[in-house]
């Protein structure tokens, strides 16, 4: 039996999808291993990097500390993690994927705020505007795009790194891919990759649309390109 019929296989057998080793369980698994990750790291780093960017200071010191996390691998966290009191337990795992979704989303929130044209923040000023109004109206709307894409980033990275959790006896959709390695079952293999692309692939299609949607500056585009149009036509 080929690769491809052992997965066709595998994923058109209704017992493979449920239980203690199904993969909707894996994926349940995996899901909260990320969502739970990204909320925690978002939670940090997010309040860090836009209080920075507003008042201009420390953010280059915030970014470079962060950016630790990608220096050193996951893995290796994950299993120093495994070493200390923490054990094998999803706890690790969370941390190690806390860590490494960090980065990004300190940089963007950071970048995305100072990069807000000084001309704007002037005349939000000039309106009367104080800091805190300045930063709700003005610089967070504007820095928004930037954000998500941070987030966007930083939350397809750990769909795609959490499958690591499986090395150290966790769970998630890697388990498909060492249970699968260990029997010698490549439709359960090749089953985990696949639904890691395709988990992937959906967050990371969903979170672009949320991207655009928060865009203060999409409908601008979207009326100037009318009119262009338009005037164009009436040529």
């Amino acid at each position: 039996m080929s690769t491809w019929s052992q997965f066709i296989h595998y994923v058109t057998t209704s017992a493979n999808w449920t239980g203690e080793a199904g993969v909707l369980h894996r994926l349940e698994q995996h899901l909260a291993f990320t969502g739970i990750a990204v909320a925690i790291a978002a939670a940090v780093a997010l309040p860090l990097g836009l209080w920075l960017g507003h008042v201009g200071r420390g953010g280059t010191l915030a970014i470079n500390v962060t950016n630790v996390g990608r220096a050193i691998p996951t893995f290796a966290v994950l299993t120093l993690l495994t070493l200390s009191p923490l054990g094998i337990s999803n706890t690790s795992t969370i941390v190690a994927l806390v860590l490494f979704a960090l980065p990004p989303l300190v940089t963007n929130s950071y970048v995305g705020i100072s990069e807000v044209d000084r001309d704007v923040r002037d005349a939000a000023r000039g309106m009367g505007m104080s800091g805190r109004q300045l930063f709700r109206h003005v610089e967070l709307p504007l820095a928004m795009p930037l954000v998500m894409a941070g987030v966007r980033i930083a939350t397809v990275q750990v769909v795609a790194t959490a499958t690591i959790a499986a090395l150290v006896g966790a769970g998630g959709l890697g388990r498909l891919v060492t249970d699968g390695l260990s029997s010698q079952n490549k439709g359960e293999l090749l089953t985990g990759g696949v639904a890691v692309v395709i988990l992937a692939v959906l967050v990371e299609t969903a979170l672009a649309a949320l991207q655009r949607r928060v865009d203060p500056t999409r409908r601008r585009r979207a009326f100037t390109a009318a009119v262009d149009v338009a005037t164009v036509t009436d040529q």
